[in-house]
């Protein structure tokens, strides 16, 4: 249930209504606009009288939540949300480039590539301690060591960093390093893991599955937004189809339509969707021109020598001239890098 409030709803009517419908054992979440706050009371509304909240002099209306997400939609908070992180904003006219290797492979490669990025122009840096492998005999990440590279990385660039978080025992750990924790694909639907992600404070990349329907991947962002972790970013990494040589395609549109449906920011992966770096550049173009807020792109020092998806990982100098592109597009439909 939405509950809109008026001018007249100071702290002390908003405090007061939060506790009634708390004593019903609903959760309230509050949205604050520009123009207008809303209350989310989220539970069995049956329990809470309708008309008495009508009739409440600060109340303008009381109206249904129809989405199924109900924290993410757009119906409790019309506006687009922005998060912030150590000075980068997400959402909203910003483009977000994330940039970075597949995997930390070494401390020399990870700050290589770091700098290279962050002279390009990135606005966060990107790597994964804990590889997800279809193979348990493929390199499998460095875990702890490679979350101190990281971090060391981000002393002397000063950008924000993130990674994949992949087992609820794990989160605890990730978090103490990273600006922001990022779940994967196989892990969309890790409800578990979702919450556990979702009781701590540092903003969260979601991927979809790569078989999801849009709602299954807004409900997964429900599962974190319920816990009171609201910062969080959707990834569109495309879904599996019939042509292998695409991998798993970014829709046309559909990366506009979860920003209609969403308040979420909304970035796309144009490596692990493609699968092949000749199709990076023109997928991280279109992705723009629709409307994403920004994209998250593997580049390394040296991809013929990476220890996991060489075939998509852009060269330090094919990343400096992609971002000049993007730079074009950016300011061709109204966002700011």
């Amino acid at each position: 249930m939405i509950i809109v409030l008026g001018k007249k709803a100071d702290d002390k009517a908003i405090e007061e209504l939060t506790e009634e419908i708390e004593n019903k054992g609903l959760k309230v979440f509050i949205s604050r606009g520009e123009q207008k706050i809303i209350v989310g009371a989220m539970g069995d509304e049956r329990l809470l009288n309708i008309d008495h909240l009508k009739a409440l002099p600060f109340v303008e209306k009381v109206m249904p939540i129809t989405a199924l997400y109900k924290l993410a939609s757009r119906e409790f908070h019309p506006e687009d949300t922005i998060i912030k992180v150590n000075g980068c904003e997400i959402g909203g006219d910003n483009l977000t480039i994330i940039a970075g290797p597949c995997a930390i492979e070494s401390e020399k490669q990870m700050l290589e590539t770091a700098h290279a990025v962050k002279d390009a122009g990135a606005s966060i840096l990107r790597g994964s301690a804990f590889k997800p492998r279809t193979s348990p005999y493929d390199f499998q990440g460095l875990a702890e060591e490679g979350l101190k590279i990281l971090k060391k990385a981000k002393e002397e660039t000063g950008l924000p960093i993130e990674t994949e978080v992949m087992d609820t025992r794990h989160v605890e750990l990730v978090a103490k390093y990273v600006d922001i924790l990022r779940v994967g694909a196989r892990n969309m639907q890790n409800f578990d893991l979702l919450k556990e992600v979702g009781r701590t404070n540092k903003p969260v990349i979601l991927k979809n599955g790569v078989a999801s329907t849009m709602k299954e991947f807004l409900m997964a962002a429900e599962y974190i937004m319920s816990e009171g972790n609201e910062n969080v970013i959707l990834c569109n990494r495309g879904i599996r189809c019939y042509e292998p040589e695409l991998r798993f395609p970014i829709l046309s549109g559909l990366t506009n339509l979860i920003k209609q449906k969403t308040h979420l920011p909304v970035i796309v992966d144009p490596s692990h969707s493609t699968g092949n770096k000749s199709l990076v550049v023109p997928v991280s173009k279109a992705a723009i021109a629709e409307g994403a807020d920004g994209i998250i792109v593997e580049v390394h020092n040296c991809p013929e020598e990476a220890k996991c998806d060489a075939a998509q990982q852009l060269t330090p100098p094919e990343f400096r001239e992609m971002m000049v592109e993007l730079r074009k597009i950016g300011e061709a439909v109204g966002k700011k890098l």
